[in-house]
């Protein structure tokens, strides 16, 4: 029995035709190649299969490339587009029971699923969030109150994960981690995107891996977001960031843009007419809030920054504590909004 996720795609690559029948339908064979307009089945001619590997220097058989948008893979990754699956533990079960193997535990009976959504759209983002649980009890939960955030009500926006599908490069094995699944909403709330930040199993830090956070679907102008948009909002890089602040102002509005770049891009509500920006202490973040602080000020929305001690507020959280920063905040902001959403320490 294939004891990994390389040695299963190895066995699905042995009957590369019959998977592409089965799953890939709306496409043909020519020649040594099966050609099908995507991975997901669509109909059309841009994506093409290698069936056999006998060729020299070729590529092995079971792997596939779409002209049209530069993707490339194995037969897993035919397997999770053209079903429609997010959750890699899924993925290698349909291929066990298309191979005909044994189920690795805990057993579970085959359920098709729905159509297919598109690798890193915003469907295939609305789908992982709708299969991650809320965080409370969970490793994000251990994660995060490891990292000094101990106020997690109102953040609806980050579930948990426990086996996010996460491969290294295109080529490399599929590992599955635990992972925080954040949802990228615009104003209307509507998911367009997702982040994921993979975890150790432990909960005491981020997992080994060389990039253990990545986003997918579509973030120019959208954020995660914690609490409703009003008056007064703060916009910030990180999702650590700006929960750290709202361990001190869990009234104010907050979005995590997710970048720098990103951050001098989000949209405004039209309700907003005070922004904070939080700044991450490293040039990159000096030129978003630049950026971010003249679009603010050019649509009539008074700007101010929010600046750390060290490198981000979550660094100040854990280096000093709650009643450090909530001084530290108090005499950045306006009066007004020091007693309206500073909360009251002991």
């Amino acid at each position: 029995m294939p004891r990994n996720a390389a040695e299963l795609a190895h066995r699905l690559a042995r009957e590369a035709e019959a998977v592409c029948r089965h799953y890939l339908s709306n496409g043909r064979r020519v020649g040594n190649y099966w050609l099908v307009g995507d991975a997901r089945n669509t109909s059309g001619r841009s994506m093409f299969v290698r069936l056999k590997g006998e060729d020299i220097g070729g590529r092995p058989a079971g792997k596939w490339t779409d002209a049209a948008t530069g993707e490339h893979g194995d037969l897993l990754d035919v397997i999770r587009e053209s079903c429609g699956l997010v959750d890699f533990h899924d993925v290698t079960e349909e291929a066990r029971r298309f191979l005909s193997l044994p189920r690795s535990a805990p057993e579970s009976d085959y359920r098709p699923r729905g159509s297919p959504a598109p690798t890193g759209s915003p469907e295939s983002a609305r789908r992982l969030f709708a299969m991650s649980k809320p965080i409370v009890g969970t490793l994000v939960e251990t994660y995060l109150r490891g990292r000094g955030i101990t106020e997690l009500h109102g953040i609806g926006s980050l579930r948990f994960h426990p086996r996010c599908y996460y491969r290294p490069e295109a080529d490399a094995p599929t590992e599955t981690w635990p992972a925080m699944i954040a949802a990228v909403t615009d104003l209307q709330d509507h998911i367009t995107g997702a982040h994921r930040t993979w975890l150790d199993p432990s909960g005491r830090d981020k997992a080994p891996v060389d990039t253990p956070r990545r986003a997918m679907g579509y973030l120019l102008g959208h954020a995660v977001r914690f609490g409703s948009a009003g008056d007064v909002m703060a916009a910030g890089e990180g999702i650590e960031t700006m929960l750290s602040l709202r361990c001190v102002m869990p009234g104010m509005a907050m979005v995590a843009a997710l970048s720098a770049a990103h951050l001098a891009a989000i949209l405004f509500p039209a309700t907003l007419r005070r922004l904070y920006i939080v700044r991450d202490d490293d040039p990159a973040g000096d030129g978003a809030v630049a950026g971010l602080f003249e679009r603010a000020q050019s649509a009539g929305i008074e700007a101010m920054v929010l600046s750390p001690q060290d490198g981000d507020f979550n660094e100040d959280l854990r280096n000093s504590d709650v009643s450090a920063l909530r001084a530290a905040l108090r005499i950045q902001l306006t009066p007004e909004d020091a007693g309206r959403f500073l909360s009251t320490g002991l």
